[in-house]
This record gives C-alpha cells, structure tokens and sequence, in this order.
C-alpha cells in the first residue's frame, strides 16, 4: 500500500535554520500523493510546495530556495531523470528520487545522476521522514564542511596563499589559475618555506613516476609558475634559485639575493 501508516509518526521535525520552517518541494503528477506528503510534513514544521510536471518543477526550483525535493521519477513529458540532469547543472539541493519502480537499474542511474536517495512508492511515512532528515543532515554536514575549508588558509607569505582542502591559489587576494603541477610544485614549496628543496625532491613531492636524477622538466614548470606568480628569477618575491642545489620559497620580510 502506497504511503502507509499516516497517523503513526508526529515527530519534531529535524530543522536546520533557527526559528525558520524547513522548504521542501514535492514534484509528482500524483496529486493525491503529493497532497498526503504535505498534510504530513507541514504540521512537523516543514513548509511543503507541490507542482505536477517537471517543467514547473524546474521553474519553482530555480525560483526560490529549497531546502529538500521530493521528485517522482515516472511523469509524463518530463520524466525525473530528465529534471535531475538539468537540476544539477546550477543546483546541490538535496534530491530524494520517489519511483513505484523496483528496479536496480533504474536506482542506480538516478543516484549517478545526483540523487541522494531512493524511496519507492511503497513507502511509509515513518521511512519517509527518516530519509529526508538524513539526505538534509548530509547537505548541512557537507556545506559546513565546504565552508570551514574555504576559510582555511593553510599557508600564507608576502600576499600568496594556497589552500590545499580547496585547491586555491590567490595573490594579493587576486585568483591564480595553475595547473595541477603547478599547484603541486607551489604547496610542496610552502610546505617546506625557508628550507631548500632540490630538483629531485620537488619531482618525488609532486610525480609518482620514476625519474632521472639530472630530469630538467621541473625548471619548465618552475618558469611557468614564475611568470604566473609575476616572479623574477634575477630579484624574486617568491622563489629563489639556489644554483646547483633546487628551490627556495621566501620567507615573508626576508631580502632575496640578488
């Protein structure tokens, strides 16, 4: 029986802002379902949304800010895969994919698509509020985590800082845009400011291929990290050549040689 066990669970509401109620978006042709969701939901706290096609479902999604959608998968037209895929292309909202299908197959392209869970139509509301708190804790979770990454600095000296949770660079709060070596090269460097780093240490740091000792592909990439960083090897802000020996990241305040 679709949607059992209506009057058995009246739980407080998992909620992730303070004093506001939580958005959901229901998007079935099934009204009747769409219906039993909302008289569920909103008297635990959620505010609840409900539109009959994919196409109005993109455009209420894109139109204001949800905090969970419900989404069928089988409505005529647009199906929900369909609203998924373009879903995706501006949005991390939490998805919970509703389907009276049983099939693996169809399980697994709506989570590789970007779906956060499955639940069929045979469903109680019971597991129904236990898989939307859990798809919304994971969203909360997940930004808080993006978040306290992008205010981490690991290393900073004179105006450069690289964040290596985020895979930033930025110089004199201005984006760099490196490469992935070029990236690698300048954290090993940082990691290590203040101490020199040879050629070879600097290719161990950054390559897991084997290399000959007198390999001079690192000084390529080296220049080109240079002439991003607005670096000049005769009087550099940033890195020093030591000759016949490797690199050196310059300590903030310190006198490059010239």
């Amino acid at each position: 029986m679709v949607f059992q066990g209506l009057s058995l669970v009246f739980c407080t509401p998992f909620m992730m802002k303070s004093n506001q109620r939580n958005r959901i978006l229901v998007v079935d042709d099934d009204r009747k379902l769409c219906g039993l969701i909302r008289d569920y939901l909103v008297p635990l706290g959620y505010e609840v949304s409900m539109k009959h096609t994919g196409a109005d479902g993109l455009k209420e999604a894109a139109a204001r800010s949800y905090d969970a959608i419900l989404l069928d998968v089988m409505m005529p037209e647009m199906d929900g895969f369909e609203v998924l895929k373009e879903l995706r292309k501006s949005s991390n909202v939490p998805v919970l994919m509703l389907t009276a299908m049983g099939e693996e197959a169809d399980r697994i392209v709506g989570l590789e698509i970007g779906a956060d869970d499955y639940l069929p139509k045979t469903f109680s509301t019971r597991e129904l509020l236990a898989r939307l708190r859990a798809v919304m804790r994971r969203s909360v979770m997940s930004r808080e985590v993006k978040e306290a990454a992008e205010k981490e600095v690991d290393y900073a000296v004179n105006g450069l800082r690289l964040n290596e949770g985020t895979h930033k660079v930025s110089l004199d709060d201005e984006p760099l845009t490196l490469t992935a070596l070029e990236f690698a090269i300048l954290a090993s460097l940082m990691r290590s400011r203040g101490r020199v780093k040879s050629r070879e240490q600097l290719l161990d740091d950054v390559s897991e291929r084997k290399f000959d000792v007198f390999d001079r592909s690192i000084d390529v990439h080296m220049s080109a990290l240079r002439k991003k960083l607005g670096d000049n090897a005769a009087n550099p802000r940033f890195i020093r050549t030591i000759r016949g020996v490797g690199y050196q990241l310059i300590e903030s305040g310190e006198e490059s040689e010239k």
